[in-house]
Parts: C-alpha cells; structure tokens; sequence
C-alpha cells in the first residue's frame, strides 16, 4: 500500500448514502457496491456504515456498540451498563476474517433501556440520560468506546478500505431502509478504529469529505453544553452540533443547515424580509457553530438523511432519485452502480440541504 505522501487524492474521502423514502429495507451489499466504486479515493486507513432499521426485533431498545481493548475495560463498562440500564440482550458483534482487517479490538453490541430508578433520580429524559451515559464512558473508562448508541441503528467501523469494513461486519447480513458509507483519506489525524467514520451518538450519524478550520472554535463552544469530544477529530464535533441543535435546542434540519453552512451576510441582505429576520437570527445566535473549510456531509437520522456542502461547495456532491430511492454520493459513479437510469440527477448548490424522509420524499 502507498504511505500518504507517495500518491495524490484530489478531494480525498468517499461518502455515499442510500435511502428508501417508502421504508423498504435494502441489505447492507448494496452500500459496499456504492462505497467500493471509489476506492481510490481513501487508503485503506478508515472505512465505516450506519445502518438505519436493522434492528427491528429490538427497535424499542438502545443498540450500544462498543470497542474494548482488553477484558479490563470491558468488565468495568459492564458494571457501568448493569448499574445505568436494564441490559436486553449481549454477544460480539459478529465478524469474519478478512485479510484487509488486522488488529482488531474486542468488539461488543449491547441491547439497554435505561432503569427505571436511575432514570428518575437523574430527571432527565430517556435520550438525554443515554447521551450523558455514553459520555460518560467515552471520557472515563479507559479502553471503551461506545461508537454507537441509537435506536433500530448501528454504525460498523475499522481501520480498513470500506468494502473490507462491509465484508469483516458481514453487512450482507443485515437489511435497512438507510445506509451511510465512508472510505477515509485521513490528513491531520491517525488512522485508528475509533477515528474511523460514522460518527454517532444517539440516532444521530455523520460521514464526512473535507477538513474543517473552525474546529477547535467549534469544540469549545459544543463541550460547553456538556459535550466531551474524546477523538480529536472535526467529524465528531460536527455530529455534537446536530445532536445539540436539533434535539436540545430544537431546530429544524433547515434552520440547522443555515446554522453550520451558513448564507454570506450579502447573500441574506438580498433575502426577502421574512427570510432575512430568519437566517440573520441564525447566524448571530450560534456564530461559533459556523463549520468553515471545505466539507460535504450526509447526516443520518431516524426516519431521514440529510445531504450538505460548505456553501462554497469546496467538496463533490451529487444526488439522484429512481422511484423512492434516494442517492447521495462524492462521484456519480457510486450511484449509477446501483441504479443506471435515474429519475433525476444533480449537483447541489454550496450550502444547499437536500433532506429526504420517511413517506414525505425529498426537501
């Protein structure tokens, strides 16, 4: 494999995602297939899926993911877990062995809802007394690391090209009416399982293409409602930002888009008069969450995806439709592997959220 120096990506990183508007479920080969066709685009040191609605026997239950580096850790995050929730079901998460992946943790998946007394005594609610638990573990036990903690969805990452990620978590196995998919061409941080996309908390899910400026403004500002981001990385602060405004502050998907992609004030000063109260609140109210720097995301969530780039569009996009499919993917290549004779096929604009759901199609 060529060390990072020795070859040139332009724009390095793929992400690709699949959505079912009607709620069908599409096994896990289909996002591999995606994913694989921009293999040149990573190399080999992050790959990663979420998956939406693979859980339906246990979709009312919390589906922790964790990675272990020993018994040590496993044990005292046991504890934590037993001690916090009432824990449904536990095994590995299961794996096969493929040569792309080496130097695997020890790899769990836990099944929780919160106990009933603790859930009382911290008066919070059930999604934010969950958040707190995962951070908890992510900053205070050593060697764990809860890479997923949704609902009826699961993140599957390592250290690998992406169609080998797919292949070592057996994704063909498993069926889902969203799929999120990410091949890493890290730049600032070192490839390591946990630094791999999606990053999660809760149903909240991101993959990212680009390298963001703001970062440490970001941070700062994010881990002062409580946030702690343990993986120094801009992915995981840009998941905290959703994860905030929509379900604490709660601000539509839209509203959230004008918050981290942000209009240029020139660009709002020409808004009509309602639009232009509306993203000039935006902007002055969350100014430390403005992302800059080049990025294109896609956000999964429960019931939707959403697509974004920096509102310089600094990072590819395309989108496209067939039927009640929806696609979003770095190359064009990625979708039309799936489905050649789309419906509708476009780039967005900088800036521009494209949000499709469940029976409400595409915004």
């Amino acid at each position: 494999m060529l060390k990072e120096g020795q070859i040139r990506i332009p724009s390095g990183c793929a992400i690709s995602g699949i959505f079912s508007k009607s709620g069908k479920r599409i096994s896990g080969d289909a996002i591999i297939k995606s994913i694989a066709t921009m293999h040149d685009r990573s190399n080999g040191l992050g790959g990663g899926f979420a998956g939406y609605g693979i859980y339906p026997e246990y979709k009312d239950f919390y589906a922790f993911h964790v990675f272990y580096d020993g018994d040590v850790a496993q044990d005292e995050c046991e504890k934590f877990l037993e001690r916090h929730f009432d824990i449904i079901n536990l095994s590995k998460i299961p794996t096969r062995k493929t040569p792309g992946i080496t130097d695997a943790p020890l790899i769990w998946r836990y099944f929780v809802t919160p106990l009933p007394t603790k859930l009382d005594e911290s008066q919070l609610d059930e999604r934010e007394f969950t958040a707190r638990c995962v951070m908890k573990i992510n900053k205070g036990i050593e060697g764990a690391y809860v890479f997923s903690s949704g609902k009826n969805m699961g993140v599957f990452k390592a250290v690998g090209f992406p169609e080998d990620v797919g292949e070592f978590y057996k994704l063909y196995e498993y069926a889902g009416y969203c799929w999120t998919a990410h091949g890493r061409y890290p730049t600032n941080t070192p490839g390591w399982w946990g630094g791999a996309h999606p990053f999660a908390l809760l149903d909240y899910s991101v993959v990212h293409n680009g390298e963001i400026s703001s970062y440490d403004t970001n941070r700062r500002t994010i881990e002062m409602h409580g946030y702690k981001c343990t993986l120094l990385t801009d992915t995981e602060v840009i998941t905290y930002i959703i994860d905030y405004l929509n379900r604490k502050v709660g601000l539509t998907l839209e509203e959230i888009a004008g918050v981290v992609a942000a209009p240029f004030w020139q660009v709002i000063d020409n808004m009509p008069q309602g639009e232009k109260e509306k993203y000039s609140y935006l902007r002055k109210a969350f100014s430390s969450m403005l992302i800059t720097g080049p990025f294109s995301i896609l956000a999964g969530f429960e019931g939707g995806i959403m697509a974004l780039n920096d509102r310089l569009k600094l990072r590819s996009m395309v989108i496209g439709e067939k039927d009640d499919m929806f696609y979003a993917a770095s190359e064009e290549c990625a979708i039309r592997v799936l489905e050649e004779n789309l419906d509708r096929v476009w780039s967005p604009k900088g800036g521009e959220a494209v949000i499709a759901t469940l029976n409400r199609g595409v915004l």
